[in-house]
């Protein structure tokens, strides 16, 4: 089983991210996943997280992921901002994927939460250059297919299901061009 744990702010779409992984896993790859999102104060700029379980055969448990193997950062400054703990209950293998332009910020991201493999990009720009809103779920979705926990193809087709026709292919879009752009430390 692998399991991953989303952080970001209240309009970011963690929660709908989570929710288009999981189509992407289940109905287009034909694996199981489930989502736990947990909300805190439910307005726009509020620390949201989102845990995500995938596996092969049949989902057991319906808990939150206390021991990720792939974390989601859609805010690079939710740390900053919020104290989150990023790397809270991550091992060695643990893979960080980050919405941020800098590689010097994913460095630190690595350096400070002893992350061994990380991938960026900034997804939020490419959310306002494709979908005109900075929303960067669906271009978040693209960099965190270069982990393999889905292929983009799925994910641009979970992407225009879930949205449907227009907003779906922009998303869709957003979503090939994060991942087409995502840089690996």
């Amino acid at each position: 089983m692998k399991q991953l744990k989303f952080y970001g702010l209240g309009g970011q779409g963690v929660v709908t991210a989570a929710k288009i992984l999981s189509v992407a896993v289940s109905i287009h790859e034909g694996r199981y996943a489930i989502t736990v999102p947990a909300y805190g104060h439910e307005r726009r700029g509020a620390p949201v997280y989102t845990d995500v379980m995938v596996d092969q055969k049949p989902i057991q448990v319906n808990c939150f992921v206390y021991e990720p193997d792939i974390v989601v950062v859609l805010d690079e400054f939710i740390v900053e901002k919020h104290g989150i703990d990023v790397g809270r209950g991550k091992d060695e293998d643990t893979v960080l994927v980050l919405n941020t332009a800098s590689g010097e910020t994913a460095q630190r991201y690595a350096d400070q939460f002893g992350f061994q493999t990380v991938y960026y990009v900034d997804a939020t720009q490419v959310a306002l250059d494709t979908i005109g809103k900075g929303i960067p779920n669906g271009s978040m979705l693209g960099a965190l297919a270069h982990t393999g926990i889905a292929s983009i193809g799925s994910v641009e087709s979970a992407l225009e299901e879930f949205f449907g026709k227009k907003a779906g292919e922009k998303n869709a879009r957003a979503a090939r061009t994060a991942y087409d752009n995502t840089k690996k430390l």
